[in-house]
């Protein structure tokens, strides 16, 4: 995805806006050239971020992915149900017993 080139009156707004915050200057072509990934500058530290976001925690029972092809109607129905649509889903399929 390309994106979209700002106008240079947007341009001239964001110039302004990095110039007023003495907090944080525009980086330099220079100090650019010398940027490292996060995990490579700080190993030790992005090494336990990673360890201590682990995400989820497992569940007993995981979700297995599929791909399954269902009449148009029967998914709009159940997205339109809203969030949770595919748990609900899940539930109906579960309550077929086939």
């Amino acid at each position: 995805m390309t994106a979209k080139p700002i106008s240079d009156a947007e341009e001239v707004r964001v110039q302004r806006s990095i110039a007023s915050d003495p907090d944080a200057p525009e980086a330099s072509d220079d100090q650019l050239s010398q940027a490292r990934p996060f995990p490579e500058a700080f190993p030790a530290l992005a090494e336990a971020m990673r360890k201590n976001m682990g995400g989820r925690p497992k569940a007993e029972n995981p979700k297995v992915a599929v791909s399954i092809r269902l009449d148009r109607d029967v998914v709009e129905r159940f997205k339109a149900t809203g969030a949770g649509w595919q748990t609900r889903m899940n539930e109906a399929l579960r309550a077929a017993k086939v």
